[in-house]
């Protein structure tokens, strides 16, 4: 497990476990960063980008030592819908308004307020992208493009397949092979790979396997198209670069990029947080760091970023120390799209939609449903499924913005007892901390803050006899909280009802 620290405590062999971790990093986060560019409707070269500021800038002024930010595919699908209504130059100017929202957002310390939103309205928001992407990118396995919406690209599917001429091989049955063989090679590698080899992402593997494949056989698929230089996929802003600012629509897509790009950053953070012992993030200075992170992709024409699970939790398996092993990632991509553009340009276009086939499956997790339901009743699982199927059939953003309303469902039996109240007691020998009123979602930075001010070590008692309620919310923090105290060498008393005590187990 790995512990960031500060720089007077840096361990002995720091510098050899940051770098050992950026290079898995940046073999995760290559392929991930052209494949989401593809799948957001751009050219690859602007997700390279995206990956070089999230590494170079924004991860040294991150809040979150141990995060990786870049390109992710939660942003896909809003993306590729506002290049395809507004053209790709009205990108540069709403990441620019998206970046200074966040950046402000930060300033007046809201970030706490991010992690308030319902897990499962973020999670059916993750689920329907991953479906999206799953049925966009089956188009890329046939060297096609994918169509203008999700259900568009759902009724193409069959006779995608029915196309198919297996007596006749050509470029797009060729395509469909190398699609699939990077599937095969990243699911078998996963499943089967040597404990020696546990850090070699599969991602990679798969792109390097059909790569290989396509480039030995002399195969006539389409390849990635990158520049010679890195410098002309820059586009710096010209005459005329903020007036699609003039138009509400483009205003409204601004806010939900901030929106959701702040939400997917901060849960990935508390996330990365649960891996390790050491530092917790600063939720506002992260948003501080993704702020001006936006605005420097926005500034270059590139794509938005987040904090992204996948690389972050690659780093930290990896055994990164300190935040060098993410400024140091975004240096190797640099390096690398310097000096080696037309290896790049022998990946086919296929392996990298076999990629994001994968990585969009991986999103779509039933298992979340299935756990807030036994867990936690009807309402929660109804709040994902309601936020799954409208983000897939509508946009993403009126699938939030549903998924949300319904979330105040929740508050409605106990209007009386909304405000929560918390009393802690750290004295010299043991923490007391007594919470009273209602547990929901309005009261999760509240308590972010109570048990982030919990000292190491040290037993505590949580006195939960005056909570009449605990939403699902609420209960996650509380559980997580308490396995995280358990690592931490906290010894927890939990005083509660039977039934408020069964809804915590860990």
């Amino acid at each position: 497990m790995s512990t960031p620290v500060t720089s007077a405590e840096k361990p002995q062999g720091w510098m050899v476990k940051d770098l050992a971790a950026s290079v898995v990093v940046f073999l995760v986060a290559m392929p991930l960063c052209m494949g989401i560019a593809i799948a957001s409707g751009v050219p690859p070269e602007k997700g390279l980008v995206t990956g070089i500021i999230g590494g170079l800038v924004v991860g040294f002024l991150a809040g979150s030592p141990l995060q990786v930010s870049g390109p992710a595919a939660g942003l896909a699908v809003i993306v590729f819908e506002l290049v395809r209504d507004h053209g790709i130059s009205a990108l540069g100017p709403i990441l620019l308004l998206a970046g200074a929202l966040q950046l402000i957002a930060g300033v007046l310390k809201l970030g706490g307020w991010f992690r308030a939103i319902s897990p499962a309205v973020v999670h059916g928001m993750l689920a329907g992208i991953g479906a999206l992407i799953v049925v966009g990118q089956f188009h890329t396995l046939f060297d096609a493009k994918p169509l203008s919406n999700g259900l568009e690209n759902l009724a193409a599917m069959p006779g995608r397949v029915m196309g198919l001429e297996p007596n006749n091989i050509a470029s797009t049955e060729l395509a469909l092979i190398v699609g699939l063989l990077t599937i095969a090679l990243m699911l078998s590698w996963d499943k089967f790979r040597p404990v020696a080899l546990k850090l070699v992402p599969g991602a990679l593997i798969g792109v390097v396997g059909a790569t290989l494949f396509a480039f030995f056989f002399g195969l006539d698929v389409v390849r990635v198209n990158v520049p010679e230089s890195i410098i002309s996929a820059v586009e710096t802003p010209g005459a005329g670069f903020l007036s699609p600012l003039g138009n509400p629509a483009v205003l409204m897509t601004a806010l939900a990029i901030a929106f959701i790009a702040s939400a997917e950053t901060l849960l990935s953070a508390a996330a990365v947080d649960r891996m390790h012992d050491g530092v917790r993030t600063d939720y506002n200075k992260e948003l501080r760091a993704q702020g001006i992170g936006n605005m420097l992709c926005g500034a270059a024409g590139a794509l938005p970023m987040t904090g992204v699970i996948v690389r972050s939790s690659a780093n930290v398996q990896a055994g990164a120390v300190t935040r060098m092993s993410t400024i140091l990632h975004g240096a190797w991509i640099l390096g690398f799209v310097a000096l080696l553009p037309w290896l790049l340009r022998e990946i086919p276009m296929a392996a990298l939609g076999g990629v994001l086939v994968v990585t969009g499956a991986r999103l779509v997790s039933l298992k979340h449903v299935t756990h807030l339901f036994s867990h936690y009743g009807l309402l929660p699982a109804a709040i994902w499924v309601v936020t799954f199927a409208l983000v897939v059939t509508t946009d993403l953003l009126t699938g939030v913005l549903a998924g949300l309303a319904l979330s105040l469902v929740e508050l409605v039996p106990h209007v009386r007892s909304l405000r929560l109240k918390v009393d802690s007691d750290h004295g010299a020998e043991r923490s007391h901390v007594r919470l009273t009123g209602s547990a929901t979602f309005i009261s999760v930075p509240k308590l972010n803050t109570a048990f982030d001010a919990v000292p190491d070590g040290k037993p505590v008692t949580l006195d939960l006899h005056q909570v009449p309620a605990i939403d699902h919310s609420c209960a996650e923090l509380l559980r997580e909280w308490l396995q995280r105290a358990a690592k931490r060498g906290n010894e927890v008393e939990l005083l509660g009802s039977p039934y408020q005590l069964k809804r915590l187990a860990v």
